[in-house]
Formats: C-alpha cells, sequence, structure tokens
C-alpha cells in the first residue's frame, strides 16, 4: 500500500481530496489533526470533510466560488478548508490582524457567500460583520450545521487550472490582493515533498505553528497531510507552548520563521525540553540572519532548510543549511525546476555577479490576483529574446559563481515584521491624513522581536499635537501587524543633492534613537 501511495504522490498532477480519501481509509483512527482541545483521527477527518462539503453545496456554493474562514487556527478551521477544496471550491482564509474594513474588502473581492468565523473574531467585529453572507461560527455551530452523518459529496475531479485557494497579502492599508493557486500548483508545491517524507520512511509529526491564512504554513499543512501523516495545528505561538507540543508530540516535522526561532533561542527553558525527534526543520518568509541559522543549527536536532521565494511564485531557493554551513549568509539556489535572473533598473541582465533586481520564474507560479489583472501583469518580467514570463521578486541580490543566491536589499523598502509584508508608502500616506503632520517618512528598523519593525518620522506643523498622540492615532486606524513601533518628530527630512529622501540616514537615525524591542 506504501508503494502505491507513493506512485500516486509522484504522478504529474493528481486530487487532494482523493488522497485525502485514501489515506482515511488505510489509516482508519491514527491521529491526523490535533489541537489545543484535542485529536482527530483520519477517518473522522474525512467523514466530517464530506459533511461539510455537502452542506455548502447544498446552500449554494458553486465550483471554483471562494469559502472565506476567519479565526484563529484550530481543527474545525483546517476542516473547512479541506471541505472548500473538497465541494470544489475555493478555500479563502481571511488575516486575522486587519482591519474591519480590510476584512470586509477581501471577503467581497474573494466572492464568498459563505464565512465560517470563530467567536471570539466575531465579538471583536460585532454581529452586524459581513451583511449578506451565509455566517456559521466555526467554534459553536459547525457540527449541527454540516449535513447528516453519512452523507457523501458527489465525486469532484480538479482540472489542473481550477483554483485551490486564495491568500491575501499582508502589509497594505487598502485591500489586499488575493493571491490565487490552482490545483497544479499545489500539487506540484506540496506531492512531490509528501512522497519524499514517505520513500525515506520518515514517520510524520508535524507541527504548524504559524496561521492556517499564511501561505508559509502550507508546508507544515498540506504536505504532511498527503504523506498519511499527523498534524498539530497551534493557536497563537509562544515559545514554550511550542516546546511543549514538540517534546509531547515527538515532533519530526516543523516550519517556524525567522522570528521564531528567536523566541525559542531566547527561551530560558529550551534546554530543559526533549527535541530528539526533530529530522526536518523549515524557515521561510523573512529573512534568516546568518548568525541565527548557526545558534538554530547548533542548538536544534535535525536538517535546518531555508525556502526563499513569494507567495505569487516565482523562483524557489533551497538552502539546506546543515549542508552549507559555509553559505549561511544566502538564500540557498533555485530548486530544480526554478530559475533565477539578475536585471537592472532598464530590465537588462548584468554581468555574473553583480547586484541587481531579481526575477525567476518555476512550475509553481499563481495564476494571478484576483480581480486584478493589471496589478498581476505588473508583476511579471516578459523575455524579450522568448516571450517567457519571469516573476519580479521585489528584491536586490546577486548569484555567486556557485549558484547561491545572496539578498542585498529590498526593492521599494519594503519591511517585513513577523513574517507579514509592510509597506512604508502605505504608512506614511496614513500619517499624513493628520493635520499636524506636513511630511512623513517611515522605515525598517531591525527588532529582535519581530526581525524588523516599522519606525516613523514626521515633520510636525506648528501647534502640533505631541507626537505620542499623533502615533496613537494612525495606529488606531492600521491593522495589527502594520503598526509603528515608534513616531519621531523630525526638523527637517535629509534629502540628496537632487531632492531624493535619503531613507538610510533615517533608518541610522532610527537605530540610534532605539526603543524598538
Amino acid at each position: 500500500m506504501g508503494e502505491t501511495h507513493i506512485a500516486a504522490l509522484t504522478e504529474p498532477f493528481g486530487s487532494f481530496s482523493q488522497i485525502i480519501a485514501d489515506n482515511a481509509a488505510r489509516l482508519g483512527d491514527r491521529t491526523a489533526l490535533r489541537d489545543e482541545s484535542g485529536d482527530i483521527g483520519w477517518a473522522e477527518l474525512n467523514e466530517r470533510v464530506e459533511r461539510i462539503a455537502a452542506r455548502l453545496i447544498e446552500s449554494g456554493l458553486q465550483r471554483g466560488q471562494s469559502v472565506a474562514i476567519l479565526g484563529h487556527s484550530s481543527i474545525a478551521y483546517a476542516l473547512v478548508f479541506l471541505a472548500a477544496v473538497r465541494a470544489g471550491g475555493v478555500a479563502a482564509p481571511l488575516t486575522t490582524s486587519a482591519s474591519a474594513e480590510q476584512l470586509g474588502g477581501m471577503a467581497s473581492d474573494s466572492g464568498a457567500h459563505h464565512i465560517f468565523i470563530d467567536r471570539a473574531k466575531l465579538g471583536e467585529l460585532g454581529d452586524d460583520c459581513f451583511a449578506g453572507l451565509r455566517r456559521i461560527v466555526l467554534d459553536e455551530e459547525l457540527d449541527d450545521w454540516m449535513a447528516p452523518a453519512g452523507t457523501q459529496v458527489p465525486a469532484f475531479d480538479p482540472k489542473p487550472g481550477d483554483p485551490f485557494n486564495i491568500i491575501y497579502s499582508s502589509g497594505t492599508t487598502g485591500v489586499p490582493k488575493g493571491i490565487v493557486h490552482s490545483h497544479q500548483m499545489r500539487w506540484r508545491q506540496f506531492a512531490s515533498i509528501g512522497a519524499s517524507y514517505l520513500d525515506s520512511g520518515l514517520e510524520v509529526r508535524a507541527l504548524a505553528s504559524t496561521p492556517l491564512y499564511s501561505n508559509t504554513t502550507m508546508v507544515a499543512f498540506l504536505a504532511p497531510l498527503l504523506a498519511g501523516g499527523m498534524v498539530r495545528i497551534m493557536g497563537k505561538f509562544s515559545a514554550v507552548r511550542w516546546l511543549d507540543h514538540a517534546q509531547a508530540d515527538r515532533t519530526t516535522v516543523t516550519m517556524l520563521v525567522p522570528v521564531q526561532y528567536q523566541r525559542l533561542m531566547d527561551e530560558p527553558r529550551f534546554d530543559d525540553f526533549d527535541l530528539s525527534s526533530l529530522a526536518l526543520k523549515y524557515c521561510t518568509s523573512a529573512p534568516f540572519p546568518a548568525p541565527l541559522k548557526r545558534e538554530v543549527l547548533r542548538r536544534m536536532p535535525g536538517a535546518l532548510v531555508e525556502i526563499y521565494s513569494m507567495t505569487e511564485g516565482g523562483v524557489v531557493c533551497l538552502l539546506p543549511c546543515h549542508e552549507f554551513p559555509d553559505k549561511l549568509h544566502t538564500v540557498g539556489r533555485p530548486a530544480p525546476g526554478s530559475e533565477i535572473r539578475v536585471l537592472d533598473d532598464e530590465d537588462r541582465e548584468v554581468p555574473p555577479g553583480t547586484a541587481g533586481n531579481l526575477v525567476g520564474r518555476s512550475q509553481t507560479m499563481m495564476s494571478g490576483y484576483k480581480n486584478r489583472p493589471e496589478q498581476t501583469q505588473e508583476g511579471y518580467w516578459s523575455d524579450p529574446a522568448t516571450g517567457d514570463v519571469w516573476q519580479r521578486m521585489g528584491d536586490i541580490g546577486r548569484v555567486d559563481a556557485e549558484g547561491f543566491v545572496e539578498l542585498v536589499g529590498r526593492a521599494k523598502d519594503m519591511i517585513i515584521s513577523g513574517g507579514f509584508n509592510i509597506y512604508p508608502t502605505d504608512l506614511e500616506a496614513e500619517l499624513e491624513r493628520e493635520d499636524d503632520v506636513i511630511e512623513a517618512a517611515v522605515v525598517g528598523v531591525s527588532s529582535r522581536r519581530w526581525g524588523e519593525s516599522p519606525v516613523g518620522f514626521v515633520q510636525l506643523a506648528d501647534r502640533a499635537r505631541p507626537v505620542g498622540d499623533v502615533l496613537a492615532a494612525v495606529n488606531a486606524r492600521l491593522g495589527k501587524t502594520q503598526r509603528l513601533a515608534a513616531l519621531h518628530p523630525i526638523g527637517e527630512m535629509p534629502r540628496s543633492h537632487i531632492g531624493k529622501l535619503l531613507k538610510t540616514e533615517l533608518r541610522e537615525k532610527a537605530e540610534t534613537l532605539g526603543g524598538v524591542e
């Protein structure tokens, strides 16, 4: 049976839902999902997915239509995600840190007619949120809402180009862009990983410690499920809770973002826990400093693999840190099937070893931004010689003689805080909405807690309110992950001789002023 399972996952294309059903038939009561409230076996997982999918179809879900999900990660959340796909719909998890206005915009943009929301988030947003949608409270109503026990759904045979999920981008003050991933893209990403687990004989016990609305989490969620493993779903991350789970579950596979690795390394009780079962640790979503990689390699068992890519796709680079300890300053080399090029500001290729704008392509490219064809095209670069389409990665980097990619900066000064993208221009616009502010600038400052945090500078008008009042007013309008860590008054913005704002000087000034955790 194991060889049949591996063979299915090595096919060029397949059905996630069929693999889930096959795993359920084979594994029965073996644990599939676990969270803070308990666990669920494979047979029960499949039965509940069928019942939720049946009710979705009965209540009007059309093929290719989104199902919105909002709340803390849990077994119930995961079941709805899988059921949306099983019913022929599209899983559309929404970012919990977004503002009420943004959440309404995302739900509308997705085209969802159903939204599954937990009680905590509903209490925060109020009973009048998401008017016009069928609203199901995840942690109170799901059991009664789903179809009766034993209900099964007609077979859904996905086509490669059918949408699988929408992941909404973080870091913008407007409605985030919905990044659409197809069934083919997700199969190419995760079926081969699942097959590799089975082929190696690894007993897959995964710990998913980032939210299920994040693309990052799919490595620790979808791939282990395809392999027939067990996935522990964490709610809010804490270092001690993660260590407790990893020890109790004998976790073998995990995905953590750099700030989570840092918090684990900083935890005074870290060495008291038995992590000897760890076989494979992943990291992605934000810069992973070389000193932190070294510390993780020294103190945590198992392989450490850094993944560099975008939710949109483009190149996928892999750095097996345990194999290349002299390359920890890089993000690795393009994975098989991935390509990278380095361009100047005129979109011409630069000589080897020269820094420039990175573009990449692979077999795992997004279908596009939902309802935004123009912005989809803006993110592409077409090779004038061949017409091939490449994704602009938004980073500045160079490729060394051995093919390893080193990042040296980010286009447009984007800030990555706790794994979330923050665009300074959006925060600057919010600051300049205040009557007290003549001009504003926002930069990213290194943060031990978040990796980076946004810090603002403002030139204030005469008789302006205290800068703390301005900061409070602006942060009240922003999503949790976008809020400014500090705001400093400045007499005049530093500029070059041609009037260009010198953010490098502001960044240095912000580092000197401190005040960021």
